[in-house]
């Protein structure tokens, strides 16, 4: 099957070529055509390609349907991912079958390649790491006991993590910059803030402030305390991390030898807000496009069989552009005043806009009362024959109504500046009354569930066991403190907790004749020697007691220091072969090391740092507890 799938692929390579480059590139639609070109010609990786594009796009079914083409046709990268689907179905009997016709073949070209282009780097290698496990022994990590405690310390990590996620990462210390900016365009809390393409901070909140009346945004920025001293002249941009409306805060480091202080804040003359992609795209709207469709239909049709008209009609426009000249000059004039004259006609159509439906609706109204008078000549004559009459009448009672005039004459002057006014403040008034009306819709249900949560914090307060809680808190976190000056630079500095997984991880499954290495370590103590590695009995650490010559004796401080009193790196655990002989207490000056400190600094670790974090406190001897012996001459 393997040979089959391999001649089929020769006449397909250009195509999948093209998509693997489309897929590292991102570009997923292109990527799904070649693929599906080379997979029509019979090419098993292409097959397999189509599947991890469905599964990208949440696709399992048609990821399937792509791996059991892939399997049939003897490409193993298919038959890995087709069984990693049907393990996570709960089929794992039928999974180990089909990953075990996996390993009978060859490693698919390419295939690493597709699953990190399609995947992500982190999904490379990860469902052969799975096919391989299928079929070990059980590992010690499913012993309950032990799972149970990994889980539960992994979920309180990341609990913690994911609480303090928004508010930057423990043990990194921060600067704070405040950025007045005219438009926040979509910003959220947690954006990223970049200066070169390099992440420096986050967006840790953003509210709306006024500033000279103008409504604005500012942003609460925290920044790395390495890369967060920005130059007062610096400038700050919101830009599109892609076309899905993700955005993100640029700054460009300017050239001042003075910086923002902690805390201080960027105005708004150094911020810029640009015409964004999404907005660009959002004018052609469907209506919009099919307005243009209609144009151009429109266009074609005016244009198509004219020829001879248009030549007419071009043959006529200079005699027409010269009588247009003197119009033109004018209308130009500033005695025309023609630019007065559309400012009045928008302001005029402007009002009349928000009542057009009102004014078509009064003309059809009076068409009908115009149609009903036709009807009765005989009526309208004599209506106009009373309207002498009528005209008397109204006649006296204007004398009646001119004071009211007059004083309505007043009350109309008086409110004369008032409405001038009125016109420049309404479009800053009308989207806050918009606003407010939306709002105050949902203030009832609002103010009924800020009820219901004040209940519910005023019976968390007179609960007689809160105060307990924060008591017992307190008292937590004075035992946690002093742990973790100690632990801490373990962490920081020696990076001793990545190095204790991935040894323990070697130490477990390193498997020997004699069961897991270990294992094998405790059994080849030594039986003639009382305290031995290997005895259960053991009354003290293997110090002697043997034959000449076969003595174990421990060369392991209790607490191996990770910091000097300064600060300094001194990761005496791995850093060496063990030390002969350190045992400045002991009276008998026995081969093994059980001072708590080697002299002198051992340095850093491969991965670890020279110093403690600025900020960072620390301590070189437990705080808590017994404290180790203190050697004269080795503190």
């Amino acid at each position: 099957m393997a040979g089959r799938g391999s001649g089929a692929a020769g006449g397909t390579a250009a195509p999948f070529e093209r998509g693997l480059d489309a897929a590292r590139r991102g570009e997923l639609s292109e990527a799904e055509t070649s693929f599906a070109q080379a997979d029509e010609s019979g090419h098993p990786a292409a097959a397999s390609a189509l599947g991890l594009i469905a599964e990208v796009r949440g696709d399992l079914e048609g990821a399937r349907k792509a791996y059991e083409r892939a399997d049939e046709r003897g490409d193993r990268l298919g038959a890995v991912r087709l069984g990693l689907l049907v393990a996570g179905g709960g089929d794992w009997d039928r999974a180990r079958e089909i990953w075990r016709r996996a390993e009978e073949r060859e490693h698919t070209p390419g295939g690493e390649q597709l699953e990190a282009a399609l995947l992500g780097r982190g999904a490379a290698g990860s469902g052969e790491a799975l096919m391989a496990s299928a079929g070990r022994p059980p590992s010690p990590f499913t012993q309950p006991v032990l799972v149970g405690a990994v889980t539960v310390l992994v979920v309180l990590v990341c609990v913690f993590l994911a609480y303090i996620s928004n508010l930057g990462l423990p043990f990194v210390p921060t600067r704070e910059l405040k950025v007045d900016i005219a438009d926040g365009t979509d910003l959220v809390a947690g954006n990223d803030v970049l200066e070169s393409g390099v992440r420096i901070g986050i967006v840790q909140s953003m509210r709306p402030i006024v500033l000279g009346g103008v409504p604005m945004a500012q942003l609460t920025l925290q920044l790395s305390r390495t890369k967060g001293r920005l130059p007062v002249d610096s400038t700050a941009t919101i830009l599109s991390r892609s076309v899905l409306g993700l955005k993100y805060l640029n700054i460009t480091v300017g050239h001042s030898s003075r910086v923002f202080a902690d805390g201080g804040t960027m105005p708004v003359s150094q911020t810029e807000v640009p015409v964004r992609f999404d907005q660009v795209l959002g004018t052609f709207n469907q209506p919009t496009r099919k307005a243009i469709q209609q144009d151009l239909v429109g266009y074609g049709s005016a244009l198509a069989g004219r020829g001879s008209s248009l030549n007419d009609t071009i043959a006529a426009l200079p005699s027409l552009f010269g009588h247009l000249t003197p119009v033109a000059r004018y209308l130009a004039a500033p005695s025309t005043e023609l630019i007065r004259f559309f400012r009045e006609l928008n302001a005029f159509t402007s009002t009349v806009a928000p009542v057009a439906q009102t004014n078509a609706q009064l003309f059809a109204d009076m068409a009908t009362t115009f149609h009903a008078i036709s009807e009765s000549p005989a009526d309208l004559e004599s209506t106009i024959q009373q309207s002498p009459g009528t005209l008397q009448v109204s006649t006296r009672s204007l004398q009646v109504q001119q004071p009211f005039l007059v004083n309505l004459t007043t009350l109309g002057r008086s409110l004369a500046p008032g409405t001038a006014e009125l016109r420049s403040a309404l479009p800053a008034l009308n989207p806050a009354i918009e606003a407010g009306t939306r709002v105050l819709i949902r203030t009832p249900s609002l103010d009924r569930n800020t009820q219901q949560v004040l209940g519910a914090l005023k019976s968390l307060a007179q609960a007689p066991s809160t105060n307990v809680a924060i008591n017992a808190l307190t008292g937590t976190v004075d035992v946690l403190n002093p742990m973790v000056r100690y632990l801490g630079p373990y962490v920081t500095v020696c990076n001793d907790w990545n190095y204790w997984w991935t040894n323990l991880a070697g130490d477990l499954d390193e498997l020997t004749s004699f069961g897991y290495a270990q294992r094998a370590l405790l059994m080849f103590g030594n039986a003639a020697q009382p305290n031995n590695v290997g005895s259960a009995g053991a009354s003290s650490p293997a110090n002697g007691g043997a034959p000449a010559g076969t003595q174990e004796y421990i060369h392991f401080p209790a607490y191996g220091a990770a910091v000097d009193n300064q600060g300094n790196a001194d990761c005496e655990t791995g850093q060496r072969g063990y030390v002969r002989m350190l045992n400045g207490l002991d009276p008998q000056h026995r081969l093994f090391d059980s001072d708590s400190h080697t002299p002198g600094n051992q340095g850093t670790t491969w991965t670890g740092q020279l110093h403690v974090p600025r900020g960072e406190t620390f301590t070189r001897v437990p705080e808590l507890g017994p404290a180790p012996p203190d050697v004269p001459g080795n503190p």
